[in-house]
């Protein structure tokens, strides 16, 4: 990828880190998004650590910007209305003061957050008309897939089928959930996970508030879903935990729970009995077609990302500038 992305013969001018079919992105935008996620640390990274978390942060705003290209490309920008809908959502959850203090934090203005709410809302569009609405799942997909897996479906326990958002108060680069929203510290975390309950309390959908939000990098991409777990796995919880679990019927979602890691909000989709459950069940072919829904929209993003990728001009500088230092020594 570093060669790949530095494969140029152009002098890079001096405030600029990449090109992206001709559109600059500058060092001072590379670095105020990067302060924005390295806010706060308690470690403060090495010198070779920080060159690391920013090729990763210039590789993930090259990716945006190729993305929010193809948007205005196919008119599927994001209107005034829907940024206003947007930022009125999300502070829903704050008080003014509250709200402005969340801006301060990511060292965000108002007008900062509109204009990366106008590129999220873009690029989710994009995805949408490109991606989401072109999976397609058929009966006979259902049906092979309940035959190919009949034993996932045969309970030897009641089960309670189980998703979670995760929020944790230490950032880590490896996750990377649809907003790139991380906490970075326990403050923050507390801050988002109350953010998040409110929004459950208001009714969102807990599954895109985890594709949004969630800091478990295994459970990001399928919306929190945990799976099902047996009711005896529970009882390697605490009894608290365990107790307030069994206590939730389906549909329902708990308090924020603190553990180890962070804050965690818990939401029970489903309990089923012990024994094999049939493919004519509802709730078996719901959770069929969910699963290859999750699986074709991972699959149908990831070869969508590499051809825009092949498609585009890339000059990426900063990766010139770190080759060139190591040729060097």
């Amino acid at each position: 990828m570093l060669l790949a992305l530095s494969s140029c013969n152009k002098t890079a001018p001096p405030e600029v880190a990449s090109y992206v079919n001709g559109r600059p992105i500058s060092y001072a935008e590379l670095e105020k998004q990067y302060q924005i996620q390295a806010a706060n640390l308690a470690n403060p990274p090495t010198d070779d650590q920080t060159q690391i978390n920013k090729l990763d942060m210039l590789r993930q705003m090259i990716d945006a910007e190729i993305m929010f290209q193809r948007a205005e490309k196919l008119g599927l920008m994001a209107a005034d209305p829907d940024i206003e809908a947007k930022l009125t959502e999300m502070r829903a959850a704050y008080t003014a003061e509250e709200f402005s203090k969340q801006l301060a934090n990511r060292k965000m203005t108002l007008d900062d957050l509109k204009a990366q709410l106008r590129r999220d809302l873009s690029i989710q569009k994009l995805l949408n008309k490109e991606i989401s609405a072109n999976i397609h799942i058929t009966d006979a997909d259902v049906t092979a897939f309940y035959q190919a897996n009949k034993s996932r479906f045969n309970l030897p326990e009641p089960q309670i089928h189980l998703a979670q958002i995760s929020v944790t108060p230490a950032p880590d680069a490896n996750i990377r959930n649809l907003k790139n929203d991380k906490a970075q510290n326990d403050a923050q975390a507390v801050k988002k996970i109350q953010m998040i309950e409110a929004r459950l309390r208001q009714g969102e959908d807990f599954n895109m508030l985890a594709q949004n939000y969630s800091e478990d990098a295994n459970t990001i991409a399928n919306g929190g879903d945990l799976g099902f777990v047996g009711e005896s796995s529970l009882e390697q919880a605490s009894p608290e935990l365990r107790k307030m679990v069994l206590s939730l019927s389906a549909g329902q979602h708990s308090p924020i729970v603190r553990t180890n890691g962070g804050y965690r909000i818990f939401k029970v989709i489903s309990k089923e009995p012990a024994g094999q459950r049939d493919l004519v069940d509802p709730r078996v072919q719901q959770d069929i077609r969910e699963t290859l829904i999750s699986r074709k929209d991972q699959l149908y993003k990831a070869a969508y990302y590499d051809v825009a990728r092949n498609e585009t001009k890339v000059e990426n500088f900063l990766a010139v500038k770190i080759r060139d230092a190591m040729v060097k020594k």
